[in-house]
């Protein structure tokens, strides 16, 4: 069962790299328990057209939505889960998404504020064999097209506290990032949402280039 699923997903994969006139969809992660799972309705619309211009992705310029717990998780290599409050995967909903993992698929996390204390507990339950590690400043995702050589950028302050990034390995493998302290989704957005100068707006999508790069041609 587990090797059929990862053949599935990384024949997507395959097929979206050998085909010009494909294109690969990327999706928004919606899940129960109250938290605003629609945060940041622009950032995913700007990362993907920054990707396509910058490194020639061949994105769907229109991400999908996609409950965890659904079967059409498995059409999205990478999806992309965001908020700042409560989250809840059920117990079917933390096997589909294990399941997803296991198959190739992808998760960045990324805390719009107060996400860290439901989430991680939550993930525990999708991966218990695994906890989060933070990522060094060496690691591969921060040296794609475009090169942090300090690690995850600041995008937005939240506690006076560093940007953190912390990975989820399964078999060996980078299944999931979480980005802390950071709040990449906030400068994707537009820049009028949050007034964000064009630099930190600048700053955050080559950084979400690169996780999608990593993603697609490195993971």
């Amino acid at each position: 069962m587990k090797r059929t699923l990862r053949h599935s997903l990384l024949l997507i994969l395959l097929a979206a790299s050998l085909s010009a006139s494909a294109q690969t969809s990327i999706a928004l992660l919606k899940y129960g328990g109250g938290g605003d799972w629609y945060a940041n309705p622009t950032s995913l619309t700007n990362l993907i057209a920054f990707c396509n211009g910058e490194l020639s992705m061949n994105l769907n310029p229109q991400y999908a939505t996609v409950d965890v717990g659904s079967s059409d998780l498995f059409n999205y290599p990478f999806v992309h889960l965001t908020g700042h409050g409560n989250v809840v995967f059920s117990p079917s909903e933390a096997a589909n998404l294990r399941n997803y993992l296991l198959a190739g698929g992808f998760l960045h996390i990324d805390d719009n504020y107060g996400l860290k204390d439901y989430i991680v507990p939550q993930m525990k339950r999708v991966v218990p064999e695994s906890d989060f590690v933070e990522l060094p400043a060496s690691h591969p995702i921060f040296h794609q097209r475009f090169d942090f050589p300090k690690g995850l950028p600041k995008i937005h302050e939240h506690d006076n506290k560093p940007p953190r990034a912390y990975g989820l390995f399964l078999e060996g493998r980078l299944v999931c990032l979480f980005t802390y302290e950071c709040d990449l989704g906030d400068g994707w957005e537009d820049t009028d949402v949050h007034n964000d100068s064009p630099a930190t707006h600048l700053k955050a999508l080559q950084m979400g280039a690169n996780i999608l790069q990593y993603v697609f041609l490195k993971n």
